[in-house]
């Protein structure tokens, strides 16, 4: 998956139900603009690095689509912002805070 996300000028996620929105991390974790719908998982995890648009809106999309495509600044901004986000959620993070916060819950103090 890897290789087709870096071949790829944009990555667009009409989704209208979404778990959690992984495909979209992943293509900004490769470097690609994301355009997608405003489902609450890619607006959260995204944070402000993708263009969002109402998926029942064509308008919309081919819109995005021309901005995206065209808009050179914008597609690099997008691209920028989408490595940091994709950055901020690493397995590894989630991994040291969730251990953290088991370790508040349960009263657990680190060794000095």
């Amino acid at each position: 998956l890897v290789t087709l996300y870096q071949g790829a000028e944009l990555f667009v996620y009409p989704s209208l139900y979404e778990g959690f929105g992984l495909p979209p991390l992943e293509a900004m974790a490769c470097g690609v603009p994301v355009i997608s719908s405003p489902v609450p998982s890619v607006t959260e995890a995204a944070k402000g690095a993708a263009l969002l648009f109402n998926p029942e809106d064509t308008t919309a999309l081919v819109e995005h689509l021309n901005l995206g495509l065209w808009e050179v600044r914008l597609r690099e901004t997008l691209r920028c912002r989408g490595l940091a986000a994709a950055a901020s959620l690493s397995w590894e993070r989630t991994a040291v805070e969730t251990l953290a916060l088991y370790n508040e819950i349960l009263g657990v103090k680190k060794a000095q």
